[in-house]
């Protein structure tokens, strides 16, 4: 048995040794195919922006849309927004550019917040006299929300085009607790406080439902003005076109003019040529967004004032964390631009449905500190809320999307009595020694007393009061003036700005810009980005030791996997949380 162990140790090695070095070899091929030398842009080109199943993701390395993803390692590809505009106002002032070739299709991952961004992005562009033409073979509600800002929209003769609202689905795991014999409970303050819901309801509050229904209203709202002003149609007919999915087949959206035709991807080209002037058949001069991003200019690139933009993107989580806000890392960050003299202003751009209460207050400090030293600005994306509104309250000015998920000041815990599982389902029981009436506090194999019970809602009770403070220094109001619009109540960013949590409606462009002017720096600075990326060979072997564990799991636990990731999520929920109410996915 040693032997074929040290045998199978051996074959394991050698392949983790294959991989690795297959991946630098990608690696090395990737890096000197999207290198620094300038892609030469050829007359009467196009971008080709190219989204469909693509991550759409605040911020993003070329490198990740030049190197190909290969067998179980593969991964979705991903765009980032800074990529994007970047390449879009490259191409607005490269005369070589006559056009935008867009294919939106089903874009993954970006919320109506960052597509808002980017059709801002395309509708500057289009300001300059150039044209864009999209196509898609599959339309979802986003990427037609994206492609409604072109001159002209195609679709496949057979493809599909959504386009009938926003709805956000909530999974409720009361049953399942139920029949597990897990016993949640639950420690909260507010009626809007809805992110423990799922644990012991089995559908929405109404309260939960109202907040719910006024944001998405909201944002849909917003969506139907922007397409209605680009295709030239009143926004009550298209809001009747949304409210009943009057587009079923294709021909409904050419009769109620949401597309201009229903073509195949060579009748788009021979479009493209015409438009360009070339010849019928010959090859359309075209670059990409990475390309296009070699002759990319960087402004003031000299400039010894600095604009330290701190992307803060995931879950709040004290230490440090991979893909994730963690305490440590993003504080130090802060800190560091604070003592950077070069560093004029900060930005901190939030994307966060919060978490941990105490990793959110660590990173609080450091931008009250901050404040007292420069400007710091927050910059809301998809979502900036709970926790992500508390790291984003020491700010000068907060700046957020009409469409932001924002506001959640609120704070619950949760805690789980696996008794009932354990003795009932498991057949395990378990006996403990004290040295103190309390020395077992929260045991989870065990119900917890009433006095255990008062001293964590004391806890959160405590907590809601720091985070209402820390509010209420933040924007100048009254601990009683933020009460009237906490309780855990979710807001869009218009009605985040109505009642006072939001000073400025716009995107990352318009919060630089307000730090550059409060700095007094705005004929004379240049942006730099943080945290550093990781390096391509850094983020292959984090990702690589990702796969491994993850592959090893699923060999231990078989079918049991499934239940192992889903217990893993809920983990992250235990404790004092000041989180968005669950996951709010929009589409």
């Amino acid at each position: 048995m040693r032997f074929l162990s040290n045998i199978l140790a051996t074959i394991i090695g050698l392949f983790i040794f294959f991989i690795i070095t297959f991946f630098i070899l990608i690696g090395i091929i990737g890096i000197a195919a999207s290198s620094d030398d300038k892609v030469t842009i050829k007359e009467n080109s196009v971008l080709h922006i190219n989204l469909d199943n693509k991550l759409l993701v605040e911020r993003s390395q070329d490198e990740d849309l030049a190197i190909p993803s290969f067998g179980p390692f593969s991964t979705i590809p991903s765009v980032g927004l800074n990529q994007l505009k970047t390449a879009i106002r490259t191409a607005k002032e490269n005369d070589n550019i006559k056009g935008i070739y867009l294919q939106s299709g089903v874009i993954l991952g970006g919320g109506p917040a960052l597509l808002l961004e980017l059709r801002n992005e395309l509708e500057a562009f289009k300001s300059s006299g150039k044209f864009i033409v999209s196509y898609s073979e599959v339309l979802s509600e986003g990427g037609y929300f994206l492609s409604s800002i072109a001159d002209e929209v195609y679709l496949n003769p057979l493809g599909t085009l959504e386009f009938n609202g926003l709805s956000s689905n909530v999974v409720f795991l009361t049953g399942l607790f139920k029949k597990l014999e897990i016993e949640p409970v639950i420690f909260r303050v507010g009626e809007f406080k809805s992110a423990v819901e799922p644990f012991f309801l089995d559908k929405m509050s109404e309260e939960n439902r109202l907040q719910t229904a006024v944001f998405l209203n909201e944002m849909n709202d917003l969506s139907i003005e922007k397409i209605a002003l680009s295709r030239n149609i009143t926004y009550d007919r298209l809001k009747e076109i949304n409210d009943n999915m009057l587009v079923r087949k294709n021909q409904d959206a050419i009769d109620l003019g949401l597309v201009d035709g229903l073509w195949y991807d060579d009748q788009v080209k021979d479009l493209l040529r015409e438009k360009l002037g070339i010849e019928e058949d010959k090859e359309i001069p075209s670059v990409n967004i990475t390309q296009i991003n070699t002759n990319a200019k960087t402004p003031n690139r000299s400039s010894g004032n600095k604009i330290a933009v701190i992307i803060a993107d995931g879950e709040i989580i004290s230490g440090d964390s991979e893909g994730s806000i963690g305490s440590k890392q993003f504080s130090e960050e802060i800190k560091k631009a604070k003592n950077d003299k070069d560093v004029k202003a900060i930005v901190l751009r939030v994307n966060s449905p919060g978490g941990s209460v105490l990793a959110s207050d660590v990173i609080w400090r450091e931008m009250r500190e901050a404040k007292q030293v420069k400007p710091v600005i927050a910059s809301m994306s998809e979502v900036a809320a709970s926790g992500g509104y508390y790291i984003s309250a020491p700010a000068d000015t907060i700046v957020a999307q009409p469409n932001t998920i924002t506001g959640s000041i609120g704070i619950f815990g949760l805690w789980f009595n696996m008794e009932g599982l354990l003795n009932n389902k498991l057949g395990v029981t378990t006996d403990v020694v004290s040295t103190g009436q309390y020395s077992d506090f929260m045991n989870p194999t065990r119900q917890m007393s009433p006095i255990e019970k008062g001293i964590v809602q004391a806890q959160v009770e405590e907590g809601y009061d720091i985070f209402i403070s820390r509010v209420a220094e933040g924007r100048g109001m009254t601990k009683e003036q933020v009460m009237d619009i906490a309780s855990g109540r979710v807001w869009s960013g218009i009605q985040a700005q109505q009642v006072g949590l939001v000073d400025v409606l716009g995107g990352l462009d318009d919060a630089i810009q307000i730090a550059a002017v409060k700095a007094g720096v705005a004929d004379d600075y240049r942006v730099a980005y943080y945290p550093e990326q990781k390096t391509f060979f850094e983020r292959i072997l984090t990702e690589l030791s990702r796969e491994v564990q993850t592959k090893y799991m699923q060999y231990r636990l078989g079918e049991n996997f499934y239940i192992y990731q889903h217990i893993e999520k809920v983990k992250q929920f235990e404790g004092i949380m000041v989180r968005l109410p669950y996951d709010i996915v929009v589409k």
